[in-house]
């Protein structure tokens, strides 16, 4: 029992002239609680009962004691935290390991002067703030440009001239790009307000699409009511998840004469091909029908594969086609929950699923991730699906009507994001889209800032690409005039060309340049306001990651760089456009999920893959292999640099008194400086 104080009454006080206080330790808060004199001697006068009411010294100390403990307790939790923090970002900066060592195979020479551009930047602004410092010390910055050429001395003669040189030559320019992006944020965030009002639209109508077959049980189904369903597994080198996604798919329920599985394997690694292989011939000897397929080549990268596939002779024997990617664990009724959709309907080409992430709160990373991505699903996919019939495969958890990939050209390795390619095609030929919000397939989210930096690296730089491939087909292609325009200038230009451009240049360039040249001006309800109304939207479809609004907003505007950097090269088909990088995974989902397959299979005598299953079960109570992980971090010299030149801006802004500008500079600045120091997310070895 918690070990408890009750007051005693103090002198020229009956009983109970003193407040009762319980206080109560449970590890690591204090609790304090006040009990009133009525309630604890009912029966005593009512001159002890006023007298009551006050509290002794004792029970004052007491209290204030207990609030100094918890108080302190806080400060030295956040102390802490801040000695974690800045022994991590030492490590970081005494390994000396930067985004300039490049992986095999990548190009990092527009990385390399994009970086230059950054550090030039800095260099100025630190030299500006230097003058500027020394020029407010003077008193010159209330000074007209007329009252400092009166001023004697060669500095202030160097100053008037470039206050003359910034108000002539320097803020006109700028004011207008700044108004230009302006003009750009106010169109997209009503792009975003009018997804958010489609979205709500939808829920208050219950709007969703139905198959035309939903009434019918499955248990009166026949065999022959169920349509060939072919199940592609594409994966290269992801020895952490595909024991997951293998017995997932293989644990379908839907006839196992009616769909058969293809393992895709595109590993250059002997030791994971093996394995793979190996988990392949045991559901094989349990009687599933699968598939395993090994390209030695990996022309084209996960289109070649998925190509290569598809030319099988055997594809003829199936009507639909389902991808799930090497981390995706669908539910066992995906197929029937999704084929019934196509039912009646000869014109749908795609049902997509929505993704569901198991490791969303493994750390402040993915946390953030989840908030995009659920926004992405909820709204964007949703809206578009429901009034458009359109929208952006997101390469898994889809299932295609072969004959609409057959009639939109099939796969092609012309770009990195092969799902927007065949699904652009698709629509330009009349085929439509159904997206199923209901329907969700587990997946892991990156946990490391470096994959997910090349993962949006490869989102952002494809959809340039073909953006350039396919305009001249849009313009010349039979679907009507507004859809082109939705493809042309709400799918390609606004959400894919102008949002990283306007964040990018808005946020770290013009807001920067605007507290050196403060002629030219930021609105205040640019940078605060309309930011934070559009990350509230933004969340929504997230309740629980209210909390997390602030880092969200910062984290969105310093992933602008990435971003910025990869549409630049899609636009302009530099080398790094064409990089492919495999997703990194942990495998921290495979292990339990894995565990509870075998479990639930024992009593069905479902032994085949019995072997792979407990040696995972010997690998996980060995807490020695754990150990042997090794962390390495980068640090990501844009990022830091952009840092440094966002700080020097919020100094520069203190001597024009501009209080939200300097805050969000400042903020800014900071969320710059964890990211380029690898300080969120997590770098497994």
């Amino acid at each position: 029992m918690a070990p408890s104080w009750w007051g005693r009454s103090g002198g020229g006080v009956g009983n109970g002239g003193g407040t009762p206080v319980v206080v109560k330790m449970e590890n690591p808060n204090w609790s304090i609680s006040e009990v009133e004199a009525a309630e604890v001697a009912p029966g005593s006068p009512a001159g002890a009962g006023k007298a009551g009411r006050g509290k002794n010294a004792r029970q004052i100390t007491w209290v204030l004691l207990l609030k100094a403990h918890r108080a302190a307790g806080r400060l030295t939790g956040a102390a802490s935290a801040a000695l974690a923090v800045a022994s991590a970002a030492r490590r970081r900066v005494a390994a000396g390991r930067t985004d300039s060592d490049a992986a095999p195979g990548e190009n990092t020479a527009l990385r390399t002067r994009f970086y230059g551009c950054i550090r030039v930047f800095l260099v100025l602004a630190l030299l500006l703030l230097a003058v500027e410092v020394a020029a407010y010390l003077q008193g010159w910055h209330l000074e007209e440009v007329t009252s400092l050429l009166a001023v004697d001395g060669l500095f202030a003669a160097s100053y008037a001239g470039w206050m003359r040189f910034r108000l002539e030559y320097l803020a006109p320019p700028l004011q207008f790009l700044t108004n230009a992006c302006v003009v750009l944020f106010l169109i997209q965030s009503i792009d975003r307000l009018v997804l958010c009002l489609g979205c709500f639209w939808i829920r208050f109508k219950g709007i969703k699409p139905v198959p035309q077959a939903a009434g019918k049980p499955d248990v009166e189904a026949a065999t022959d009511d169920y349509p060939m369903v072919l199940v592609q597994i594409p994966m290269c080198n992801e020895r952490e998840v595909y024991q997951q996604s293998i017995g997932a798919v293989c644990n379908l329920d839907y006839p196992k004469s009616n769909f058969l599985v293809q393992v895709l394997d595109d590993s250059d690694d002997a030791t994971t091909s093996a394995l793979i292989k190996e988990e392949v011939e045991k559901w094989q000897r349990e009687g599933v029908r699968i598939i395993y397929r090994h390209r030695v080549i990996r022309d084209g990268y996960k289109a070649g594969n998925l190509k290569s596939a598809m030319n099988c002779s055997y594809v003829k024997d199936y009507e639909f086609v389902v991808i799930f990617d090497a981390d995706f664990q669908p539910q066992a009724d995906f197929l029937k929950r999704t084929i019934p959709h196509f039912k009646g309907k000869d014109d749908v080409g795609l049902v997509q699923a929505r993704w569901s992430f198991v490791n969303k709160d493994e750390n402040l990373l993915t946390r953030l991730q989840n908030v995009n991505l659920c926004f992405h699903f909820e709204v964007e996919q949703q809206v578009n699906g429901a009034f458009l019939n359109f929208f952006g495969f997101n390469g898994t958890a889809g299932v295609w009507r072969i004959k609409a990939l057959e009639d939109s050209g099939g796969w092609m390795e012309r770009t990195t994001v092969e799902d927007m390619d065949i699904a652009v095609r698709a629509h330009l030929k009349g085929w439509k889209f159904l997206f199923l919000n209901d329907v969700e397939c587990q997946c892991e989210l990156p946990e490391s800032y470096e994959a997910y930096r090349k993962q949006q690296h490869r989102w952002h730089s494809g959809p340039m690409q073909l953006f350039r491939l396919c305009f001249v087909d849009i313009i010349k292609s039979k679907i009507g005039f507004w859809k082109k325009c939705n493809l042309i200038f709400l799918f390609f230009l606004l959400r894919k060309l102008i949002l990283p451009f306007y964040s990018f240049t808005l946020f770290c360039v013009i807001l920067p340049m605007t507290m050196f040249v403060p002629e030219a001006e930021l609105p205040a309800w640019v940078v605060c306001y309309i930011p934070a109304t559009m990350s509230i939207l933004n969340i929504l479809p997230a309740p629980k990651s209210f909390p997390f609004i602030v880092p969200y907003l910062l984290f969105e505007n310093t992933m602008s760089v990435t971003k910025f950097n990869a549409m630049i090269s899609g636009l302009f088909q530099l080398g790094s456009a064409y990089e492919w990088v495999v997703t990194k995974k942990s495998g921290r989902s495979s292990e339990g999920d894995l565990l509870g397959l075998v479990e639930k299979h024992s009593k069905q005598q479902r032994v085949g893959s019995a072997p792979n299953l407990d040696a995972l079960t010997k690998e996980e109570s060995n807490p020695k292999k754990d150990s042997k992980k090794k962390k390495h971090n980068r640090i990501y010299r844009k990022e830091l640099a952009l840092s440094f030149l966002l700080l020097t801006a919020a100094a520069r802004s203190l001597l024009s008194a501009q209080g939200i500008h300097f805050y969000f500079l400042l903020f800014q600045g900071v969320s710059f400086l964890v990211v380029g120091l690898d300080l969120i997310g997590e770098q497994v070895e």
